[in-house]
């Protein structure tokens, strides 16, 4: 009786594994929507908003000499997500506007 049961099992147990292999998270997946294009090392996502991902864009997608110089501006005139400029907020963070309005975070 184990030898009937075992087949079965084993091809459920092998298709979850694959399953969960190919979720596996990417930079501006989800509501983000993929991934719009670079921004130096960041990824811009079709949201207006960087992505929070580690990996750098530039490496992934072959880019040379992709990383350019960011300002980082005290006001928010100028800092759009996708023009390399980025804002400096009361505490410190580093952030970009989406075309929402809504500050973007960079990771530190």
């Amino acid at each position: 009786m184990i030898g009937r049961g075992w087949v079965p099992l084993t091809g459920l147990l092998l298709a979850l594994a694959c399953a969960s292999a190919s979720a596996a998270n990417t930079p501006c997946s989800g509501k983000k929507g993929g991934i719009a294009r670079c921004d130096g090392d960041l990824f811009l996502c079709n949201d207006g908003s960087i992505s929070g991902s580690k990996k750098s864009c530039a490496a992934m997608f072959g880019e040379r000499g992709a990383a350019r110089p960011q300002t980082l501006l005290q006001s928010d005139d100028g800092c759009a997500c996708g023009t390399g400029s980025f804002c400096t907020g009361p505490r410190g963070g580093v952030y970009c506007l989406t075309p929402s309005g809504n500050k973007s975070y960079r990771r530190k």
